[in-house]
């Protein structure tokens, strides 16, 4: 038994919508599709498709070639660095020591990164010892050569800014390969400014290496 409009009970079975249920959010066009209607929610699949991300930003400063050296205590991270600089579109220049040695000397390999810096063979150097200090101290025996501890990347940094600073000196004891990479891209990124009171303050410590 059916009810009408007007409440009278029919044996008759009303009239069925034409095509499937629609929900609110669809209309009909002329050929039968179902198609959102303005300003409500489209489907999922019906959604603009997003472009992927981009990759991650490579880090890519001006490429250098640059001489590296380590004892056995800087052995293990120098073989990291030399991969960083690879990565980063660096050529390196490595001096040793190239198999873990425990009886060989930090000097030896200090004063080779030095010579390669100041001969100009390498525009930047760095070496690796247990603490950078003993590595530090041979360095700056070769005239021309500027070599600092730098344990942050402000030091290392500022150090090329504004002293000029060409040989990094870590300790493979001190600091982990995600600090030194932060460390060398943040020397090997700075530029000396070379005006002013830098250019001052380094004159005279040339002097000073002139025995003037």
């Amino acid at each position: 038994m059916y009810y009408g409009p007007q409440g009278i009970a029919s044996c008759e079975r009303p009239p069925m919508a034409v095509g499937p249920f629609l929900s609110a959010s669809t209309s009909v066009l002329p050929d039968g599709a179902a198609a959102p209607r303005p300003g409500l929610p489209r489907s999922p699949g019906s959604l603009p498709k997003v472009a992927s991300p981009t990759a991650p930003i490579r880090y890519n400063p001006s490429s250098m070639r640059v001489a590296i050296g380590a004892d056995h205590a800087g052995f293990d991270l120098k073989q990291q660095l030399l991969e960083v600089l690879r990565s980063d579109g660096h050529e390196s220049l490595d001096v040793g020591a190239h198999a873990l040695d425990p009886g060989d000397d930090y000097p030896d390999f200090a004063l080779a990164v030095a010579e390669r810096v100041r001969a100009g063979d390498a525009q930047r150097g760095i070496v690796v010892c247990g603490s950078g200090v003993g590595s530090c101290v041979a360095a700056n025996k070769v005239a021309g050569v500027r070599a600092s501890v730098c344990h942050d990347t402000y030091s290392a940094s500022q150090g090329v800014e504004h002293d000029s600073l060409n040989v990094l000196c870590l300790g493979g004891r001190i600091v982990g390969i995600a600090l030194a990479t932060e460390l060398v891209r943040a020397f090997l990124g700075a530029t000396y400014r070379g005006t002013g009171r830098f250019a001052r303050r380094l004159n005279k410590v040339l002097a000073v290496e002139r025995g003037g």
